[in-house]
């Protein structure tokens, strides 16, 4: 099975446990789309929907694609409610969707799945003249070794899961890589953004989180049980707690 299709198998835990996205970094997004009762937005690879309340809330008429039937299944039940909402199941590279009609396009924490080159030139035949894409992710990090609940992370990763793979927080100078992608796409007016918060979790949401993660999904199911049950006894030393460093990074561009 493709690792993106991992999300797929418990749609419950990942709406559950994945973290949203700040007000102020939804906020540039909504601006920048000058969202509203007359937009047309697509959201690509909606997940469970942790980016698309706050869109939807501007009253535009709002498609998401998605490639999990479960997850399709389950954000049509999530905003059942919003009249101008829709889901399109399928991949997004193989669908063929209406060129030179779209106000909005954007992407939370899933776009990386896509083959870039192809998918951004998609999107470009998509949306309108002067329309927008929005492309953000959160990077998460529980390994600042100053904090000892990331210190006991580090550890048993390297348990379970040894690497010789130097860790290294998300900063500004990642920016580069989509803002070039970007550029060399064809997109004008590239912008990029970034924000950073902290998330405290107990030890049964980080375990949580972990289960939403494709490669830890995808662990030996043995290997998988005993990694959770040394952390969860490991973290018994902070409290049952440990601290999540997030850095989220935001790329705005437009069509000619």
């Amino acid at each position: 099975m493709e690792l993106r299709l991992k999300f797929n198998e418990d749609e419950q835990n990942y709406d559950r446990y994945r973290p949203g996205y700040p007000d102020a970094l939804m906020q540039d997004v909504i601006e920048s789309f000058h969202a509203g009762t007359q937009s047309r937005i697509m959201e690509i690879g909606i997940g469970t929907g942790q980016a698309t309340q706050p869109i939807l809330d501007t009253g535009c008429d709002l498609t998401a694609v998605e490639l999990g039937e479960n997850l399709a299944r389950f954000v049509r039940d999530k905003f059942k409610q919003a009249p101008r909402f829709q889901v399109i199941l399928g991949d997004f590279m193989e669908l063929e969707l209406a060129e030179n009609s779209w106000d909005g396009i954007y992407s939370a924490t899933a776009f990386h799945w896509l083959p870039p080159e192809a998918a951004l030139e998609k999107v470009l035949r998509l949306l309108k003249p002067q329309g927008c894409l929005a492309l953000f992710w959160n990077h998460p990090y529980p390994n600042r070794l100053e904090d000892p609940s990331n210190r006991i992370n580090r550890e048993v990763y390297q348990q379970f899961c040894p690497s010789d793979q130097a860790l290294k927080e998300f900063d500004e100078t990642d920016l580069a890589v989509w803002k070039d992608r970007l550029i060399q796409a064809g997109f004008a007016s590239v912008q990029t953004h970034w924000y950073r918060r902290v998330r405290t979790l107990n030890t049964e949401e980080y375990l949580g989180l972990l289960n939403t993660y494709s490669d830890h999904r995808a662990l030996p199911e043995a290997r998988r049980r005993a990694f959770e049950q040394e952390m969860a006894l490991r973290l018994q030393a902070t409290g049952g707690q440990i601290r999540i460093y997030d850095t989220l990074d935001l790329y705005l561009a437009r069509k000619p």
